[in-house]
């Protein structure tokens, strides 16, 4: 009897893990992954995250809604990794691989790096942000930019400007931008 348990058990598990993997497979299928990256002599930053499309709706705050924290993309957390500490404002970002999350605000966004990744943006149960907060290493909080120009698709990308290294959060009409020192 126990065994056939055991087995009953194991095939439950594994049709669990087959949904979810699915799942996860046609959810990258709505927001693909993308890879935002940066390189110099010194510094190799690099960016994995997934895409959202706008798809006609006002994103901010209607999609992401403000004051609550966004895994900073679609699917699972945002990954950046760094070959260098980073100074961004006046602290230090120590070298390593940190999920990026960031609450949304009108006027300033508080970007947020955490040493916990890998995991689903979202809860299984509810709709909140998969992040421990225990785990935040820094934040920093940054202007909001609005643009005439419609962004489609959910994008990072990295931007010199002078001894800067911009990296760009841009979707719908809203630019935010992280400045990282170069030396």
């Amino acid at each position: 009897m126990t065994k056939k348990i055991l087995i009953i058990v194991a095939i439950v598990i594994g049709l669990s893990f087959l949904s979810t993997m699915g799942l996860r497979i046609y959810t990258k299928s709505f927001s693909p992954i993308d890879v935002a990256t940066y390189e110099d002599d010194y510094h190799q930053i690099e960016v994995t995250y997934c895409q959202p499309f706008r798809k006609g709706r006002t994103v901010f705050p209607d999609v992401v809604p403000y004051d609550v924290v966004w895994r900073t993309g679609a699917n699972e957390a945002t990954r950046i990794s760094t070959s260098q500490d980073l100074k961004i404002y006046d602290k230090v970002l120590p070298k390593g691989t940190y999920s990026l999350w960031t609450i949304p605000g009108q006027e300033h966004w508080e970007i947020i790096f955490n040493k916990e990744y890998g995991q689903w943006g979202l809860k299984a149960i509810s709709d909140e942000a998969n992040r421990d907060e225990a785990r935040d290493v820094l934040s920093i909080m940054v202007p909001v930019y609005q643009t005439d120009n419609d962004i489609e698709q959910f994008t990072i990308q990295f931007e010199v400007w002078g001894d800067l290294i911009q990296m760009l959060l841009m979707w719908d009409h809203t630019i935010v931008v992280v400045p990282i020192d170069k030396k």
